[in-house]
């Protein structure tokens, strides 16, 4: 309870669009045959649904997977669906996640992120898809132990003051 608490500015609604922006570019990337790949919207959207449930919430989350649907050619509504329930989760459990350490937010966060990569595995298995490996779960893991980069890096612009001053304690 000794570490230090910093008083947050308001977050920029440009700089959430920016961002989730950035994360669905990143995706979007070509990889090749890497096994894993972090999915960076899912991150990003379950960052700023634990931080701002009122400006992201389940709407960002379903158009955003919708993108993502339509970016791997894949079942058109499987992705919406994992991010919805995870912004679900996020938005659940974001009051007790915020009064974690970054580092048990990450174990927080990484069930979340877990069965979001658990959703379209399964539902590809029902439609009759090739079992893909063990090895596709992997990712949420993955993206846990991003949380804590993606926390300092997301936080970065709210924790500047608005006017610097040297005799300022805060």
């Amino acid at each position: 309870m000794n570490r230090p608490q910093y008083i947050l500015q308001p977050v920029n609604p440009y700089f959430i669009v920016f961002s989730l922006a950035a994360a669905f570019l990143l995706n979007l990337l070509p990889y090749g045959r890497m096994i894993a790949i972090p999915d960076f919207v899912a991150l990003v959207v379950l960052f700023w649904n634990v931080h701002q449930p009122r400006k992201v919430g389940m709407g960002v989350a379903f158009f955003l997977g919708l993108l993502m649907d339509v970016h791997n050619a894949s079942l058109l509504g499987e992705h919406a669906l994992a991010y919805t329930l995870l912004s679900y989760g996020a938005i659940t459990i974001h009051r007790r996640v915020l009064w974690m350490s970054l580092g048990l937010q990450a174990f927080a966060v990484t069930p979340l992120l877990v069965g979001a990569h658990l959703v379209p595995f399964v539902i590809r298995l029902l439609a009759g898809g090739a079992f893909p490996g063990w090895g596709y779960l992997i990712n949420g893991f993955i993206e846990g132990a991003l949380w804590p980069i993606a926390s300092i890096l997301l936080l970065l612009p709210q924790r500047r003051p608005v006017d610097p001053d040297d005799t300022r304690p805060i």
